[in-house]
């Protein structure tokens, strides 16, 4: 069982920068690899970024050159640095394995809301 806690939400300007953090417990031996998800209103949950060992990527055409996913495996934690953030951006965020990739889903953590806002 992996237990995902998504953290570093808030409210921010647009052009601003936010970092998201996931906390991991549990069979963390397990996990091979993490993305990061959002869900606006009215909109499905879509894959914003993914990384495994030895790749990072951009899922989404909308957030690349913005958003970076990065993994410290000491303390467990994936990332999701996001800076020159839009309105578009508001949604909120969750961890979870990358299924694109062919990896089961993990249980859903809270989420973390990020709202872009002037």
């Amino acid at each position: 069982q992996v237990q995902l806690v998504e953290s570093g939400g808030g409210l921010v300007q647009p052009g601003g920068s936010l970092r998201l953090s996931c906390a991991a417990s549990g069979s963390i031996s397990s996990i091979n690899a993490m993305g990061w998800y959002r869900q606006a209103p009215g909109k499905q949950r879509e894959l914003v970024a993914a990384i495994a060992p030895g790749i990072s990527t951009n899922s989404a055409d909308s957030v690349k050159g913005r958003f970076t996913i990065s993994r410290d495996n000491a303390k467990n934690t994936w990332y999701l640095q996001m800076n020159r953030l839009k309105p578009e951006d508001t949604a909120v965020y969750y961890c979870n394995a990358p299924a694109i990739w062919g990896f089961d889903l993990y249980s859903w953590g809270q989420g973390t809301q990020v709202t872009v806002s002037s």
